[in-house]
């Protein structure tokens, strides 16, 4: 259990708020007013004279007038009571229903008429509530309503884990500890703290996401290093990144130490990588005002001030027993630097092979009975749509051949994700797939290799207007993509309500503006960071698509409130990342050695880790069969629970599980369809590279591309 403290990588000095004496001794009088003493089984003034929150927050917040370092350290002493409160009254008692009625009422404390409190922790929101909302919009109050509820609530993810015994896979816990951990919460807190709340329209653009969820992870992570004496051997957790990275990888706790610093090096590289490539192309395409523009730099420069300011705090307070430092001071070493130029320095092209492992599949393949004739149909509308004509500008060059549209076999995978759907039905999943994997195919070959962003942005908004939610669309059809696209939504929306369209639109819009991702980073040659690499996949994969097919012909779906529920939300996760997982595993030597990609969990893992390809390969494997016993464990302990504990009645149960089913369909199909189609055999890539050489430009370039890959870096 012994462990020494790593290098970490910090790129912000700390600074101190000139009101710390003044914080100190506010809070401490506020905590007792509150009732924070009263019990000295939790806390007692020296606790919280050890703890020092008035430090972590004049760090955190160095610039901040006294009254509001006074409002936001009141706020910390708050969250960190609550949690041990928490671990007092239920996670030693493992008193399940106990602590989800005490969770459920302090959401009463955050409205306009709250009931009188009945404990300290009810009496300190009460309290914080009324003091911190009126100088925030609505705007800002329902983020900080949302993330403070994910606060409380999410208490009761490490309770079901503690009770389970159960550690968690490192996809799920990243997810889960943004949430329970608070971090998002400590971002909206910043807003208020620098005065520089984020404009609503740019709040929940992916920018602002990736920064605060960076924020949020490195915070985690870092708290996870130094807290893992106090959570995990003397509380009994299983909530920390250290413990995952040993059940995960079957390490020993100084190298799961190790991958965690490594993780937070990995986040904040790409917080800065987001605030220098991402923000200015936010601030042009929103005409952000020059205010709003002060705004949200003001929001990361706090960001910054907070992770700095955070770390000192966790040097200097004695809330967590000290791992072993035997090198002296924790500095930044090269390797911080070296790591994130790893993430520029792969070569495309480069020649590959990936040796499949055995991939868990505990679902069986169900086949539509109308299979044989949704392939001639497929194939008919491929050709009518004009898959297989020249690319524009270059009309002799197919991106498509004859052999592809008839080999490719579309038909084989929409059989199984739907097995139960009319014969129209299996048409048009068939289409709609066909379509994503041609418009996946067509943007980096028409886009990518020209570096041409403005060109892939105008497209994606020309297909936005293809798909009105009433009438006709007003732009016509120019081009392959577009005609596919026109076609399959005047065929889908019709048979949708109107909430359903907006939301099928949706799932085809967020999949579009994750291929602008994709080729911002095949400008910048640019492997991704894990975790940002995986929730982005989703996206690019066109998971959430994909799956509302094998939906659509569904009586009916779950209530809606179930989808926000977070064992549904688990489910759905898991499963899209099974699936593009999978694909990253078969497409690998495709992607990487043939078409010059580096969008491949194979790459990204590689890269990170700075292992061979076997290894990586084995680590890809690793996630994928975790996600799916997560998957089954949803089904079979935590879902029946949820749904007891709702009093779900008959019919929504039966909703739930042709939901569950039609996952299970979506994975099995997947894996069937990916190890029979010729999409990905390397005998099949190296006879369409052939071809492609014979077909003028695009061949050449193609190949002038990958000579190129072989010049020293640098070279012109």
């Amino acid at each position: 259990m012994a462990y020494e403290l790593p290098d970490f990588y910090l790129p912000y000095p700390p600074r101190l708020n000139s009101h710390l004496e003044t914080a100190r001794a506010h809070t401490r009088a506020w905590a007792a007013r509150m009732g924070f003493f009263d019990d000295p089984d939790i806390w007692g003034p020296a606790d919280l004279e050890a703890h020092d929150y008035g430090l972590m927050c004049a760090y955190g917040h160095p610039d901040c007038a006294a009254v509001e370092l006074n409002l936001v350290t009141d706020w910390y002493v708050w969250v960190f009571f609550f949690d041990d409160h928490f671990l007092h009254a239920f996670k030693r008692t493992k008193d399940l229903k106990g602590a989800q009625a005490y969770l459920d009422r302090l959401d009463l404390f955050m409205a306009h008429d709250p009931p009188e409190p009945t404990n300290p922790v009810e009496l300190g929101l009460k309290d914080l509530w009324a003091r911190t909302v009126p100088a925030m919009t609505d705007a800002w109050r329902r983020r900080f309503v949302t993330v403070t509820r994910d606060l409380t609530q999410e208490s009761m993810w490490e309770l079901f884990h503690i009770e389970s015994g159960l550690v968690s896979n490192p996809i799920e816990y990243i997810e889960a500890r943004r949430k329970v951990g608070g971090a998002p919460w400590s971002a909206c807190l910043v807003e208020h703290a620098v005065a520089a709340e984020l404009p609503a329209r740019l709040a929940h653009t992916r920018p602002i996401r990736v920064l605060t969820e960076t924020f949020a992870d490195a915070v985690h992570l870092r708290n996870d290093l130094f807290s893992y004496q106090r959570e995990v051997v003397a509380e009994g957790e299983l909530s920390n990144s250290v413990l995952v990275c040993e059940n995960f990888f079957g390490c020993d706790t100084q190298r799961g130490v190790e991958i965690t610093n490594d993780m937070i090096t990995s986040r904040l590289h790409q917080f800065e990588h987001t605030t220098l490539t991402e923000l200015p192309a936010l601030f042009a395409e929103h005409a952000v005002a020059p205010h709003e523009q002060e705004s949200v730099l003001r929001y990361v420069k706090g960001l910054q001030d907070w992770q700095a300011g955070g770390h000192a705090w966790h040097l200097a307070s004695s809330r967590y027993t000290k791992a072993r430092r035997e090198h002296g001071p924790l500095n930044v070493s090269p390797a911080h630097v070296r790591s994130g130029l790893r993430n520029f320095s792969h070569r495309p092209y480069t020649e590959t092979t990936v040796r499949l492992p055995q991939i868990s599949m505990p679902f069986t393949v169900r086949d539509n009975p109308h299979l044989e004739q949704a392939r001639a149909n497929s194939v008919r509308w491929c050709r009518e749509m004009g898959f297989g004509d020249g690319l524009p500008g270059l009309p002799s060059t197919a991106l498509w051949t004859e052999r592809q549209l008839t080999s490719f076999d579309f038909a084989l995978a929409a059989s199984g994700l739907a097995p139960d759907a009319t014969a129209e039905a299996l048409d048009r999943a068939t289409d709609w797939l066909a379509w994503g994997t041609y418009a996946d195919d067509y943007y980096p070959q028409v886009f990518g290799a020209s570096h041409d962003l403005t060109g892939a942005k105008l497209s994606n908004r020309r297909l936005r207007e293809l798909m009105p939610l009433d009438g006709l669309p007003l732009t016509p059809a120019v081009n392959a993509v577009e005609r596919g696209l026109a076609d399959l939504w005047a065929r889908t929306a019709a048979l949708l309500c109107e909430e359903d369209r907006r939301a099928f639109r949706r799932g085809v819009e967020v999949m579009l503006d994750s291929w602008e991702w994709e080729l911002a980073n095949l400008v910048q040659n640019r492997v991704p960071d894990p975790v940002d690499y995986l929730e982005m996949r989703r996206l690019t994969f066109g998971s959430n698509l994909t799956i509302n097919l094998a939906q659509i012909h569904l009586p009916r779906r779950p209530p809606d409130a179930l989808f926000r529920t977070r064992e549904l939300l688990a489910l759905a996760n898991a499963a899209a990342d099974y699936g593009a997982l999978l694909n990253d595993l078969f497409s690998f030597q495709k992607e990487i050695q043939f078409e010059g990609d580096l969008h491949n969990a194979v790459l990204v893992m590689r890269t990170f880790f700075d292992c061979d390809v076997d290894e990586a390969v084995t680590i890809v494997n690793k996630l994928m069969t975790a996600r799916i016993a997560q998957f089954e464990h949803v089904v079979g302990t935590d879902l029946p629970a949820m749904l007891d504990a709702r009093g779900a009645d008959d019919e929504t149960r039966s909703s739930v599980a042709r939901y569950v089913t039609g996952l299970q369909d979506w994975m099995a199909s997947l894996l069937r369809w990916h190890a029979q189609t010729t999409r990905y055999p390397e005998t099949e890539l190296r006879r369409r590279s052939a071809v492609r050489w014979t077909q003028g430009p695009t061949g050449l370039g193609t190949a002038v591309r990958r000579i190129h890959s072989l010049l020293p870096m640098g070279a012109p």
